[in-house]
């Protein structure tokens, strides 16, 4: 297929629009999307109409209202564009306010009791700013959710307001440096998606992958990732079919996925998307999650988008890589050659660096999870302590601003590598510090600590709200002042002096650095219960409400979902292990010990010695003990764990005493699989998981 052609051929887009609509309804949507101003609801119907006619040509007959609720995967219910004329016929109708607005049940999606079953009504409603699209025969439409009283049951809806926060103040600080022709701020972002393929077969075979999404056991295998030779190595031919059948999938729906290669660890792979505005990113992250399963699946392969799916080998996260452009093309963030003249930049870089300071504990928040805690701190993931990585440049230039020096212009340096043949390559001004949660790499931030299965929304929510809140401050600074260029001096050494501490460009994953971490201030949330305390924190709920994000009740629904979904996760996970364990494991390991004292009873009746063997019985029956003590005490803490109500206790028992309950039992089990016969074990290894494929 033309791969030209193919792109956005299953996407309303700006091309369609232009061609479709009349102008006048086209250049307000247009207005729409570009300045962020309220939508004409006038247009709505002819929009609807010319959407239909689009949709039916290409095949669709339903359409549904897209939404993301607080689950990080997307929901819809699909209507066909069926309806009934008088005469026993049917006619094609789609109307403007079915456009516009949808009523799904808002009591069944999570939403930390702003909603009872008697009370179930919740609104969708169109955002015009992310295109419409076409999958399997149906219209999906993008839109907001929100409850019956108005407050946002979603992840697009705070999205959407941080954005137009953070656009309202950047803007503010743009018109104090004459910046008169921009228009809007927004938010950019390229979220690289890693994950893991194993063979279809052997995952259904595997009941933690299934339930679960990672595997509760398995022993070390001979060979992971110890030889680096899987990380941009040869593509697999039947991991290429994927990549290239999920190429045109996500070409099709606009998704401009640009990168594919091979991961750090075996059977683990990345795709990287160009920049996009950060709702469609988001938008877009969401289709490529869900076209990888799909793809996957009909490719008799599994994609497994857990943070942790393997244990001993890389972990899979999604960097998001973030930046600010305004309408007409200005990256915000992009220092230019000189960047101790370029004293706008400063200024935005100075924002981020406060905000990050100021708000680590939303940060950190942000890419929290169950699964999350699993891959944090090793493996190429970032530890949760939050620093800003500047690099060594950026970082001096910054001091000698705040110190009043003068800033040496640094020489440029090309790299030697000693062949004549080759190029001369221009050494960057700093180096990549792959330990660093958020650092900065050229023109862009890469917060590196969301998981692989969570929305990037909530990150970006945290991160434009607070550098929304800090431009605020420089705006009215800026404003009120005598003296422009002063107050621009004063920001930034009141940066380097208040805010200094969050700068690192060392080595993440040392034990001095979180000594030294701990000694500036820096807060560790090392686990889950504790990060969602950021949540409901008053610094924080005070800076939602500043910037209209979240009001204090969406903030307290939150924190009570999360705490929710943490202790739903570690619950089906440890329910999940004890029936491996019960009803697979430990009846194969009694099958095979009573094997082995059946060969050691046939070999000392024939005289033979057989100490060797006895030794080895010994050995399984001691495993064996272990492994039902192990089973008995994870059944007492998760009953013990499930006879709490309120929501923080509960999750902390899970936390404090489920989980260890559960490592215990998979090292006794994963100790049983490395001395037994591979033929006995009852589920594909290790090995087969990660070197089938």
């Amino acid at each position: 297929m033309d791969m030209i052609a193919n792109f956005g051929s299953k996407v309303f887009d700006d091309k369609v629009m232009r061609q479709r609509l009349p102008k006048r309804v086209y250049d307000s949507l247009k207005h729409t999307n570009r300045e962020g101003t309220p939508l004409d609801p006038a247009i709505a119907e002819v929009v609807a109409g010319s959407m239909k006619d689009w949709a039916v040509e290409n095949g669709a007959t339903h359409y549904t209202h897209w939404f993301q609720p607080m689950t990080n995967i997307t929901a819809g219910k699909h209507d066909s564009f069926l309806t009934p004329a008088g005469d026993g016929s049917v006619i094609l109708e789609f109307s403007g306010k079915s456009l516009v607005v949808g009523e799904p049940d808002a009591s069944s999606f999570p939403n930390g009791g702003l909603r009872n079953t008697f009370e179930a009504r919740g609104y969708t409603a169109w955002d015009p700013t992310s295109p419409a699209f076409i999958r399997d025969h149906t219209l999906y439409i993008p839109t907001a959710f929100c409850a019956y009283t108005g407050e946002a049951l979603d992840m697009k809806t705070p999205l959407l307001r941080s954005m137009q926060a953070l656009s309202t103040e950047a803007l503010r600080v743009l018109r104090l440096f004459g910046n008169n022709t921009s228009h809007r701020v927004i938010p950019t972002v390229g979220a690289e998606q890693e994950y893991f393929l194993v063979d279809r077969k052997l995952y259904e075979q595997r009941l933690d992958l299934k339930i679960c999404g990672r595997t509760l056991f398995g022993a070390k295998p001979p060979k992971g990732q110890e030889l680096d030779d899987h990380y941009c190595g040869r593509i697999r031919l039947r991991v290429a079919e994927f990549m290239e059948t999920l190429d045109q999938e996500l070409w099709s729906l606009g998704v401009t996925a640009k990168t594919k290669h091979n991961e750090a660890a075996p059977a683990q792979h990345e795709l990287a998307p160009v920049f996009e505005s950060a709702n469609i990113a988001c938008d877009h992250n969401h289709l490529t999650m869900e076209m990888m399963r799909l793809t996957a699946k009909k490719l008799g392969l599994a994609c497994l988008l857990h943070e942790k799916p393997f244990a001993g080998v890389n972990g899979s996260g999604k960097h998001n890589n973030w930046s600010l452009s305004t309408d007409d093309g200005l990256n915000l963030l992009d220092p230019g050659k000189t960047p101790w003249e370029n004293v706008q930049f400063l200024t935005f870089l100075c924002a981020v660096i406060t905000a990050v300071h100021d708000y680590s504990d939303l940060l950190r928040l942000s890419a929290t999870s169950a699964g999350n805690d699993r891959r944090l701190g090793g493996y190429e993931a970032p530890p949760a302590i939050i620093s800003v990585f500047l690099g060594e440049q950026l970082t001096h230039t910054l001091t000698d601003i705040a110190c009043g020096k003068h800033v040496d212009v640094p020489a440029t340096v090309s790299l030697q590598m000693g062949v004549e043949t080759l190029p001369n390559l221009k050494r960057d001004d700093s180096d990549r510090n792959r330990t660093s949660p958020f650092a900065f790499t050229g023109n862009k931030f890469e917060f590196r600590m969301v998981g692989s299965s969570q929305s990037i929304a909530l990150a970006n929510v945290m991160l434009n709200t607070a550098v929304a809140d800090v431009l605020h401050d420089y705006a009215d600074r800026l404003a009120q002042s005598d003296d422009f260029d002063t107050e621009l001096k004063a920001i930034i050494s009141e940066t380097v002096r208040d805010h200094s501490a969050v700068i690192f460009n060392g080595n993440n994953y040392t034990a001095e650095w979180v000594e030294e971490a701990k000694r500036r201030g820096l807060p560790n949330l090392a686990n889950t219960v504790d990060a969602i305390e950021a949540m409901i924190d008053c610094k924080n709920i005070n800076l939602f409400e500043r910037t209209g994000v979240f009001s204090e009740l969406e903030c307290r629904s939150r924190y009570d979902i999360m705490l929710e979904n943490y202790c739903k996760v570690v619950c089906i996970e440890a329910s999940t292990m004890l029936e491996m364990a019960k009803r697979q494991i430990f009846p194969a390991c009694i099958k095979y010990t009573g094997d082995t004292a059946a060969s050691y009873n046939a070999m000392t009746a024939a005289g033979l010695s057989a100490a060797a063997v006895q030794n080895y019985l010994a050995e399984l029956n001691e495993l064996l003990a272990q492994i039902q003590a192990n089973i008995i005490a994870l059944e007492q803490a998760y009953s013990t764990a499930q006879g709490i109500t309120a929501h923080k206790p509960h999750a902390a028992a899970m936390r404090d005493h489920v989980l260890p309950a559960m490592d215990a039992l998979r090292t006794s089990c994963d100790k049983m699989e490395t001395i037994m016969g591979c033929q006995y074990w009852p589920m594909p290894t290790y090995t087969d998981l990660l070197h089938r494929v």
